[in-house]
C-alpha cells in the first residue's frame, strides 16, 4: 500500500534523500543538478520544508512502508493565481508502471483544484517519450511552447498543460 505524505520538517531529510536520488536517477528530468542540490545543508532542506506547503504550494512523498517510491509538488504561477506548475515529479525505477505516478498526479490535481488552480502546467524533456505519453494519459496536452534545458541549451523541454475542472 502506498501512503502519500506531505513534505514537512519531520520528513525533510527523507525528502532530501529522495530528491537527490531522483536527480541521480533522472538528471535530464530536472532543471537543477545533483551537484547543485547536494550542496544544500540539512538546515536548508528543513527551511525548504517550512516553505514547501502552504496556501499556494505542496509537495508529496509516496511511501511504501519506510521507502520513498515517488515525489511530486506543485508551485504557483507568480503572475496568475489560477495557474500552477507540477514540479519535481519522479517515481523510483523499482516502482515505475505501478500507478504511483498516477496517484501523485491525481493528488496534485485534487489539491490544485481545491486551491483555485484552473490550469496545471509542467515541463518535460523532449527526449522523454515515456513521460510525455504518461502525461498525455493523465489529460495533459502539449502546448507547442518549448524552452531550452538549463544545463544543455541544445536540449528541448516541452510545455504541457491540463485544465482542472472545478467541482463547485
Amino acid at each position: 500500500m502506498i501512503d502519500l505524505q506531505t513534505f514537512t520538517v519531520r520528513n525533510a531529510l527523507i525528502f532530501k534523500a529522495a530528491r537527490l536520488r531522483a536527480l541521480q536517477d533522472s538528471p535530464s528530468a530536472f532543471a537543477v543538478t545533483f551537484a547543485e542540490e547536494s550542496q544544500l545543508t540539512d538546515a536548508d532542506w528543513i527551511e525548504r520544508a517550512n516553505q514547501a506547503n502552504g496556501e499556494r504550494s505542496i509537495f508529496y512523498l509516496a511511501m511504501k512502508k519506510d521507502e520513498v517510491c515517488g515525489i511530486a509538488g506543485v508551485l504557483p504561477d507568480p503572475n496568475d493565481a489560477t495557474q500552477a506548475r507540477l514540479v519535481s515529479m519522479w517515481t523510483a525505477p523499482t516502482h515505475r508502471r505501478l500507478g504511483i505516478g498516477q496517484l501523485l498526479v491525481n493528488m496534485i490535481l485534487d489539491w490544485a483544484g481545491a486551491h483555485g488552480v484552473r490550469i496545471l502546467q509542467l515541463h518535460v524533456a523532449g527526449n522523454n517519450q515515456s513521460a510525455i505519453s504518461f502525461y498525455q494519459r493523465m489529460g495533459f496536452s502539449l502546448t507547442g511552447s518549448t524552452v531550452a534545458y538549463p544545463s544543455d541549451p541544445d536540449a528541448v523541454v516541452y510545455e504541457m498543460i491540463r485544465p482542472i475542472i472545478s467541482e463547485t
